[in-house]
This record gives structure tokens, C-alpha cells and sequence, in this order.
């Protein structure tokens, strides 16, 4: 595994894909993983096909200093954009030319308070008596402080300029709200949920951080981190072992998801823990060889299970292992059949292992759509959440709102397609950010 890189070429044909990997990397050494169709050809445009190919990482040693280079493009791009957005935020705030000559007088009053100050400070040394410094003029006090609130006033009135009706809480929601309860609302969380917030908020924030929509924005970020539970990564103990089993609908990216986890737990952790995985999609059989090019790759043990009662088997056969990953077949939420097939291996585990089931659910569709999923896969006693396709989708109301109903810990999230390296473990910062801004790779600690 620490000799091999996985890599994606694009083409209108799977052979031209093959051919770019092959111009591109200089070898014919290169192992296909899979071939995606993102297009299908038809009369107005041409195909797109994705190839994920397996290379020597000595092959690829002599493009990082061009990757480099344009990582650091992207970088200062990224810089020179949030430079625009930040001048665009000063510009709200120098409210008149008025604001500007008063900061000035205050300044050149302060220095001249500062010079008298300091002359005190030697008479005083000289005299041996105590001198009281003067105090900023009270008027000047006041001026400054109708300016602050002024500036914010401004901002405060754009933000009021929505679309949505104000919200019909208890308790009236000041103008101060206006900008978070926008963007909370525009991130697709469940609007019960985000009332109930809003009420939690306004009825314990100080009331003089009420005051500015700064410090109102601040406090509910803190009150978001609170009330999204997160499964934190904790190290094996010694001699002991974990199951992990993947269950969720098809397409979500279980698989893949896997494939990083196990990437992860091999090699990337403090300790290289010995990693086994289990399948038991055998009705997917791309989804079977996928799993085996990735355990051939890592050097990982593997099992099938075609029949519920070979799951134990299974198990006993990967008692070597300090972590074992199951893969289940996915399936439709109102697919009963297959979901009860999860739940028969399951309930004929009679090994001494205690199975973590984790259900995995995309980013990419609403709350209510969750929500039908969790509700169907809940007989298999979910204990974490998973959530794919970060990089997808600019609204995480959706996941927040789930995760706070459910309760269920969330412990992993996969933000792309990069195998391992798109895979990071929960954060509740990570979250409200992207909850509040939309998904941003730098933001990932």
C-alpha cells in the first residue's frame, strides 16, 4: 500500500481515459480499480467517463512539484477572494464620512491625553505627589459608542431585507437574529428545529451580547457545537478488537467509504492496527471486486458471506484482526427484504464481538428523505452516523436536524472521492461551519 497511488483520468470513451492515464503517468504498469460513467453519449454532446487507476507512487514522484505549484495557484486565489469578501464587509461597516473625522479627533485627542499623561508621569516623579491621569472626555465616549452601533444597525437592516416571513416564536426575535436565523434557515434545517434553537438562544444569551449581531452569531455557533453529538476516534486498548458494520441505501458510497477507513486504520494512525473486511454484498459483484482490488492493494484479509449463518464463521476467520469492516449489500429504505437479510446476520452473530453498526447516509438530499432512511434502517440498531458527499452540496441543515432528532453520534465524514485521504473524522466545528457557510476544505483541522 505505500508503494501504490490511486489516480482518476477523464475521457469521452473508457479508452481514452486509459490513453490519458498512460500519456500522463509514462507506464503501462497501471492497475484499473474502476471505471465510472459520469455521462452517457448522446446527440448534443459527447461522454464522460472516469478511470481510477492504481500506479507505483515512484511514477508519480516527479508530478508533485507541478501539483505543488498549483495547489499554491489555488491557494492564492482562495487568499485573494477572501480579501474581495473581507474589504466587502469594511465597506459595511465605514457607515459616512462623519464616523471617519470623528475616529480621527478621537485619535489625536487620545494622543494628546497620552503626551499630558506622560507629563504628569514626570512632574509626579519629581514632586513625589500622585497625579490622576485625565479621563477620555465623556461626550467623545458617547459619540464613539452611537458609532459602533450604527455600523452594526446598517448591517442589521440588510440582513432584515429577506424573503421569509419573521419567525413566530414565543418570544419576539430581535432585529439582531435577522442574519443567523437566515442562514440557518437557507441551510435546509427543519424549521421546528430551528425555532426551538432560536428559543434555547434568546432565552439564555446575556443580554448584552444581544446587543450585536457579532456576538448573537457567535453564541449560537457555540449553542450548534453543543447539540451536534460526535463519536470521537479513540485508540484501540490492547488486546481488544472492533466490528464495524456499513449498512445504508445504494449509491451513498459505503464501499469507498470502507476502503479509506481501512487505508486508515493500516497505515495512517499512530499504531498500523491489522485490518479485515467482511462482505456481504454479493449481490453487487462490481461492489465485491471493488473491495478485493482494494484488500489486494493494502494487503488485507477478506471474507464473503452469501447466507446469514456464515456471518459467525466469518468473524472467527478475522479473529487475527484488530479491526474488522463489514460491507452490506446496499438497498432501498422501503426494500425490506435485503434490510431483514442485514438483521438475520446480525442475530445469528455468536461470536464474543460486539458489532458497531453504522449507517451511512449522503449530504446530498433533504432532511425528510434522511429521515425515511434512518426510520427504515433503524431496526438494525444504529449506533453512528456517517455522512458522504460533503463536497456535493452547500446545505447541512439537513444533517444537523437528523443528528439532533436521532440523537446518533456522528463519527466519520467522507469529503470526496480520494481514497484514503478524503475521509476525516466528525467534527462539530467542521459541521458548523459548513452548516453556516457551506463546505470549505480549509476549515477541516
Amino acid at each position: 500500500m505505500s508503494n501504490m497511488k490511486l489516480l482518476t483520468f477523464e475521457g469521452s470513451t473508457p479508452a481514452e481515459a486509459l490513453k490519458n492515464a498512460k500519456d500522463e503517468l509514462g507506464s503501462d504498469n497501471l492497475l484499473i480499480i474502476e471505471t465510472r460513467t459520469i455521462r452517457k453519449k448522446d446527440l448534443s454532446r459527447e461522454g464522460l467517463y472516469e478511470l481510477v487507476v492504481g500506479v507505483d507512487s515512484s511514477v508519480v514522484s516527479k508530478k508533485k512539484k507541478q501539483v505543488a505549484t498549483k495547489e499554491e495557484v489555488i491557494k492564492k486565489t482562495l487568499a485573494q477572494q477572501r480579501s474581495i469578501i473581507q474589504e466587502s464587509e469594511d465597506v459595511l461597516l465605514d457607515v459616512s464620512n462623519a464616523a471617519k473625522q470623528i475616529d480621527k479627533v478621537s485619535r489625536v485627542v487620545n494622543r494628546g491625553r497620552q503626551n499630558a499623561y506622560e507629563q504628569f508621569k514626570l512632574s509626579s516623579e519629581e514632586e513625589k505627589t500622585t497625579i490622576i491621569p485625565p479621563q477620555e472626555p465623556k461626550e467623545l465616549k458617547e459619540i464613539k459608542k452611537e458609532i459602533h452601533k450604527l455600523s452594526d444597525n446598517v448591517k442589521l437592516m440588510q440582513n432584515m431585507l429577506w424573503d421569509e416571513k419573521s419567525p413566530e416564536l414565543d418570544i419576539p426575535l430581535p432585529p439582531e437574529f435577522a442574519e443567523i436565523y437566515r442562514l440557518a434557515a437557507k441551510s435546509g434545517m427543519k424549521m421546528e428545529h430551528l425555532n426551538e434553537l432560536m428559543r434555547v438562544t434568546l432565552e439564555h444569551m446575556p443580554l448584552k451580547m444581544k446587543e450585536s449581531s457579532i456576538t448573537v452569531k457567535r453564541y449560537f455557533k457555540t449553542v450548534l457545537r453543543k447539540m451536534i453529538p460526535i463519536r470521537t476516534e479513540n485508540p484501540l486498548m490492547p488486546g481488544s478488537k472492533k466490528v464495524m458494520m456499513f449498512v445504508g441505501p445504494t449509491g451513498v458510497g459505503k464501499t469507498t467509504s470502507i476502503a479509506k477507513l481501512a487505508a486508515r486504520y493500516s497505515y495512517l494512525m499512530h499504531r498500523k492496527y491489522k485490518v479485515g473486511l467482511v462482505v456481504l454484498d454479493t449481490y453487487k459483484i462490481g461492489a465485491v471486486e471493488q473491495l478485493m482490488q482494494y484488500a489486494r492493494m493494502m494487503k488485507l484479509s477478506i471474507e464473503t458471506v452469501v447466507d446469514p449463518p456464515e456471518f459467525s464463521s466469518a468473524l472467527n476467520a478475522l479473529s487475527h484482526c484488530d479491526y474488522i469492516l463489514v460491507d452490506t449489500m446496499g438497498s432501498s429504505p422501503y426494500d425490506k427484504t435485503k434490510i431483514e437479510q442485514i438483521y438475520e446476520c446480525l442475530n445469528s452473530n455468536n461470536t464474543e464481538y460486539q458489532i458497531d453498526v453504522t449507517l451511512v447516509l449522503p449530504t446530498s438530499i433533504k432532511y425528510e428523505d434522511l429521515k425515511v432512511t434512518y426510520e427504515n434502517f433503524e431496526a438494525l440498531e444504529i449506533d453512528t452516523m456517517m455522512f458522504t458527499k460533503l463536497d456535493e452540496t452547500m446545505g447541512f441543515g439537513n444533517v444537523f436536524s437528523l443528528a439532533y432528532e436521532t440523537r446518533k453520534p456522528i463519527n466519520y465524514l467522507s469529503i470526496g472521492q480520494e481514497v484514503p485521504e478524503d475521509l476525516v473524522c466528525a467534527s462539530s466545528d467542521f459541521l458548523v461551519e459548513c452548516l453556516l457557510n457551506g463546505f470549505n476544505r480549509s476549515k477541516i483541522s
